[in-house]
C-alpha cells in the first residue's frame, strides 16, 4: 500500500512537531507502507518572506519572488529528513524540480503540467520515505515556478494522482466543518463530503482545502482525507457518492475576505468597451468573479465586479491606463467587502433556500451589493461588518 500524505505549515512549525510527525511516518513505514510526504513551509515563513519582498522593492519581478518563496519549503523538507534520519527510517528530500514537477502559467501561479514520478519510485522501491517540497516546480525553460497560495495541497494530490493513491491532508483543524468554529461555536464537523461540495467550498472561502487540488482530486478519483495532525479524533472524508447531509438543503456557509469590488462608470458603448476591460483583465490572469451591470439614467452602465485583493496593484494600473482614453470614466476600488456563500447539493431538489436567505437579510437589515447563484450554491457580496451576523443566522436557520 501507498499514500500520499501532506503536512501543513502550522503542522512543521518547529522542531519538535516534525519529531512528533517522523515518529508517526516512521511507524508506518515499518508496518510496509510507502509513504510520498509533501510539506509545506514552516509556520508563518511564506508571510515572512513576502513581507521582506515589500521591503526590498515595490514591485519585486516575479521571477525573482518564485525563487525567494521556494526556499520555505525546501528547509522543511530538509529538516523533516533528517530527522527521519536520525529515527532510524530511511529518506531523501526532493525540490519541486528532483520530484519531475513540470509547470506552466506565469510565475507565482503556475499550474501542473505534467509529473514524472520515476525519480520518486526509484526511492519508493529503495525502502525509503520521499519527502517533496510543496508549491513549487520548474517550467520548459528549467526555471523554479510556484503553484501559489495552497499550491501544497494541489502539490499532494497531483502526486498521489500519478502514483494511484489515496491522499491525506493534515492541518491545524479535525476536519471540514459546515460552518467556520471561531464564528459559529456550535459547528459540526462533516464525517463526509462529496468531491463537487467541497470544490464549492474550498472555491467560494473555505480555507481548509485548495480548490485546484480538489478539482484535481474529481477528475482523477483520488480520496482524499482531512484531518488534524494534533489530536486523534476522525477526519473528514471527500470522495464521489452521496454523503450523509445531502438530504439537507445547504451542506455548509464559506466566507472569503480578501477580496474587492471594482466599478467602473459611467460607462458607454457598453458592449465594445466592456470587452476591452475584461480582455485586458484576461491578458494578465486575473480571475474575475462577480459581476453585475447596473443602468444609469443617461443610457451609460455601471459595471462592477469582484477580484482578490492581492491583485489590487495590478489591477488598478491597467485599468487606470485603460480608461484614461474614455472621456468621463471613474474607477473605484472597495476592500472593505466579502463574499458570504452558502453551498449543497440539496439545492438541486429543494425549493425555498434563496428565499429563506432573502428573509433573512431583510428581517435583520444585512444590505448585499451584489448576488450570484451556481446549481449548488448562492453567494452574496456583503460589508464586512456583517460578516458574523450573516454566518450565525444562516447556521441557526438552516441547522448548520
Amino acid at each position: 500500500m501507498r499514500s500520499v500524505v501532506k503536512f501543513g505549515g502550522s503542522s512543521v512549525a518547529d522542531i519538535e512537531k516534525m519529531k512528533t510527525i517522523a515518529r508517526y511516518l516512521r511507524n508506518r513505514s515499518i508496518s510496509g507502507e510507502e509513504l510520498v510526504v509533501v510539506v509545506s513551509a514552516m509556520g508563518k515563513t511564506t508571510n515572512a518572506l513576502l513581507s521582506m519582498a515589500r521591503e526590498a522593492a515595490q514591485n519585486p519581478s516575479k521571477r525573482e519572488m518564485d525563487m525567494m518563496l521556494s526556499t520555505g519549503e525546501q528547509v522543511s523538507i530538509a529538516l523533516l529528513t533528517m530527522i527521519l534520519e536520525a529515527e532510524g527510517q530511511e529518506a531523501v528530500s526532493l525540490t519541486g524540480y528532483q520530484a519531475g514537477i513540470l509547470t506552466e502559467g506565469l510565475h507565482t501561479r503556475n499550474k501542473i503540467k505534467d509529473i514524472d514520478i520515476g525519480v520518486i519510485e526509484k526511492h519508493l522501491s529503495q525502502g525509503k520515505v520521499v519527502v517533496v517540497a510543496g508549491f513549487q516546480g520548474y517550467n520548459r525553460e528549467g526555471e523554479i515556478t510556484t503553484l501559489g497560495r495552497g499550491g501544497s495541497d494541489t502539490t499532494a494530490v497531483a502526486l498521489a494522482a500519478k502514483l494511484s493513491c489515496p491522499c491525506e491532508i493534515y492541518t491545524d483543524v479535525d476536519g471540514i466543518y459546515g460552518v467556520d468554529p471561531r464564528i459559529y461555536p456550535k459547528a459540526r464537523r462533516l464525517a463526509s463530503i462529496t468531491y463537487e461540495e467541497m470544490k464549492e467550498m474550498a472555491f467560494l472561502g473555505a480555507k481548509v482545502m485548495e480548490p485546484r487540488s480538489v478539482d484535481i482530486a474529481h477528475h482523477y478519483g483520488v480520496r482524499l482525507y482531512v484531518g488534524s495532525s494534533s489530536e486523534g479524533k476522525p477526519g473528514t472524508v471527500i470522495q464521489e457518492g452521496e454523503n450523509s447531509v445531502e438530504e439537507r438543503s445547504i451542506t455548509g456557509v464559506s466566507v472569503l475576505e480578501n477580496i474587492m469590488m471594482v466599478t467602473i462608470h459611467p460607462l458607454k458603448n457598453v458592449s465594445e468597451n466592456t470587452a476591452k476591460i475584461f480582455s485586458k483583465l484576461a491578458k494578465e490572469e486575473i480571475n474575475v468573479d462577480m459581476i453585475s451591470q447596473s443602468p444609469l439614467p443617461d443610457g451609460s452602465v455601471s459595471v462592477s465586479f469582484t477580484a482578490s485583493a492581492e491583485e489590487e496593484p495590478v489591477v488598478r494600473t491597467l485599468l487606470t491606463e485603460l480608461l484614461s482614453s474614455m472621456e468621463g470614466v471613474e474607477l473605484s476600488i472597495r476592500a472593505d467587502i466579502l463574499k458570504l456563500s452558502v453551498v449543497g447539493s440539496g439545492m438541486r431538489t429543494q425549493s425555498g433556500v434563496a428565499a429563506r436567505l432573502f428573509e433573512l437579510f431583510s428581517e435583520n437589515a444585512i444590505t448585499f451589493l451584489q448576488v450570484t447563484t451556481s446549481e449548488i450554491s448562492i453567494s452574496y457580496t456583503l460589508e464586512k461588518k456583517y460578516k458574523d451576523q450573516a454566518v450565525q443566522l444562516i447556521a441557526d436557520a438552516f441547522h448548520l
